[in-house]
């Protein structure tokens, strides 16, 4: 039947009437400074804009491009750096999925939620995972960490960097690598609020997995990740017999794509085009600045803070810098302290899975001096407007100080 023919049928679920985004999004963009995302630069909104062939000349150019900065921001030599079309977590399930399986002996080192996530990974794909449970603010003992790997004997230690839902800080990763080395396993390391944010070195501190989402340290989009695995690793992955049980996430399949210049599936071109600008800024900044500048506006901001009259949530000792915790005074909820902020400032922070804490991220373009300010000037008049004492301008003096003092 020819289609001008053909009989109107009314459709059985009628056309909706949508708001456009315009109508939706706030007349004045919200300043995004929570645990993440955060601000993009323009070079990397820009490149978010540009489609092209996903298997073409150009792209096997932006790849080899990517994978060259990826390992100087990794500090890492090995050729197996991958990219991953989705987020942070999606590149933690690749490095758990390809490295462990049925039956594989996993020590998990849980200081919160996001530690926990790779351990919860472990048992999915049938691993026996052990947890070493790690109090609330602290961390784990290297001698804690020593006896759990005598008593369990790991083939991989899971451990965080910096474990952002409450704003913990690992700062013995390296002896806890050593440690995961010496007992012959293998240690995957989640950096995806630190990376580029304060020193990582992957090959010098025996690592072989390192995971990253793009929408933190590396001011990128989300939804386009990292990950890079050590020749130890790879070989770990090419050597098993069973195949992963995820298609998209089996590092073989996504090997084709990232080093062969073949098809996997279709490429979030648009998102690599954004994670190469980004990865380029940070190159051009280079890693030694970007740490500099990271420390300075975390403290300076920390500085701010505790002059407002407001408690920091972990310790000093251990304390993240691309995260900061602070303690939500009695009486508010994290969430009327974001919804306040967010609704009257237009100021971005996160609330935590539960803690009573909102967190502020310093993470690429969030540090910046003024969004510093804004935050710190927006932070205290919402305590002001929700009935909390605090000495706003002490607050933005401390900030200044520590900036200035800084420089």
């Amino acid at each position: 039947m020819p289609i001008s023919s053909m009989p109107t049928v009314a459709s059985a679920v009628p056309c909706p009437v949508v708001e456009s985004l315009d109508a939706i999004l706030p007349e004045e963009p919200l300043l995004m400074m929570g645990a993440g995302p955060v601000p993009i630069p323009a070079a990397v909104a820009k490149a978010n804009t540009i489609v092209i062939n996903h298997l073409g000349g150009t792209m096997v150019k932006v790849i080899a491009q990517v994978k060259t900065m990826a390992r100087y921001v990794f500090q890492t030599q090995s050729k197996w750096v991958l990219g991953v079309a989705g987020p942070g977590s999606a590149a933690m399930e690749m490095a758990i999925s390809n490295l462990a399986w049925e039956g594989t002996r996993v020590l998990c080192i849980k200081n919160g939620f996001f530690s926990d996530r790779m351990g919860e990974m472990g048992r999915r794909v049938g691993a026996r995972v052990s947890t070493l449970e790690v109090a609330d603010r602290t961390v784990a003992s290297l001698e804690q960490i020593a006896e759990a790997m005598r008593r369990e004997r790991p083939e991989i230690v899971t451990v965080v960097q910096g474990e952002t839902s409450n704003t913990v800080w690992n700062y013995h990763l390296k002896d806890i690598a050593a440690l995961a080395k010496a007992a012959g396993a293998l240690v995957i390391v989640d950096a995806v609020c630190t990376l580029s944010t304060m020193p990582l070195e992957m090959d010098a501190w025996g690592i072989d997995a390192v995971i990253t989402g793009g929408q933190k340290g590396l001011s990128s989009i989300p939804g386009v990740s990292l990950i890079a695995f050590s020749d130890a690793a790879w070989a770990r992955v090419k050597g098993r017999t069973a195949p992963n049980a995820h298609w998209c996430l089996d590092a073989s399949l996504a090997e084709n794509f990232w080093h062969n210049a073949g098809y996997h599936y279709t490429a979030p071109v648009s998102g690599v085009l954004a994670l190469h600008e980004a990865l380029r800024l940070v190159c051009a900044e280079t890693l030694e600045k970007r740490f500099a500048r990271h420390l300075k506006c975390s403290l300076a901001l920390q500085d701010g803070v505790t002059a407002l009259g407001l408690q920091l949530y972990a310790p000093a000792a251990c304390r993240l810098n691309s995260v900061v915790g602070i303690e939500v005074p009695a009486g508010l909820s994290p969430a009327d302290v974001c919804a306040h902020i967010s609704r009257q400032h237009q100021v971005e922070i996160s609330g935590s899975f539960g803690l009573p804490i909102v967190r502020i991220g310093q993470m690429g373009e969030q540090c910046r001096e003024h969004n510093l300010f804004r935050t710190v000037h927006a932070l205290g008049r919402t305590m002001v407007d929700l009935g909390v004492k605090v000495d706003l301008p002490a607050g933005v003096a401390a900030l200044e100080r520590g900036l200035s003092e800084g420089k």
